[in-house]
């Protein structure tokens, strides 16, 4: 049996084409099955004590290390005899990482208002 074609010129942007007088019924959709996974339990790990803290400084305009390997206590007594928190760089030994990180300008003055009599950074 022969099929009755005509200029479909619904399409977006494509231009018209020819398709079959009768449109094929639309198929019903079916539900799409859900599959839910259950994780394994999480293991918790403990993380591991901190110890004390070491810090690096370095200044900035002679590129110099001023202290390596002090406690914070030494720190901040090296820091009263620096003129501004933003003449040194100061570093702190990450453990686990193995290499010093560059402490972030808040937190250098944190450790900066710990000082004897230090004014506002």
């Amino acid at each position: 049996m022969a099929k009755t074609w005509r200029l479909d010129t619904e399409t977006k942007g494509t231009g018209a084409h020819i398709a079959p007088l009768e449109k094929a019924p639309a198929a019903a959709e079916q539900e799409l099955a859900t599959v839910t996974l259950e994780r394994p339990p999480r293991v918790i790990q403990e993380p591991e004590p901190l110890g004390p803290l070491t810090f690096k400084v370095l200044d900035i305009r002679s590129s110099q290390v001023l202290a390596e390997g002090t406690d914070a206590r030494a720190t901040i007594r090296l820091l009263e005899g620096v003129r501004s928190v933003v003449d040194v760089r100061i570093y702190v030994w990450m453990q686990r990482a193995g290499r010093w990180r560059m402490l972030t300008l808040d937190e250098q003055r944190a450790l900066w208002r710990f000082r004897a009599g230090a004014p506002a950074a």
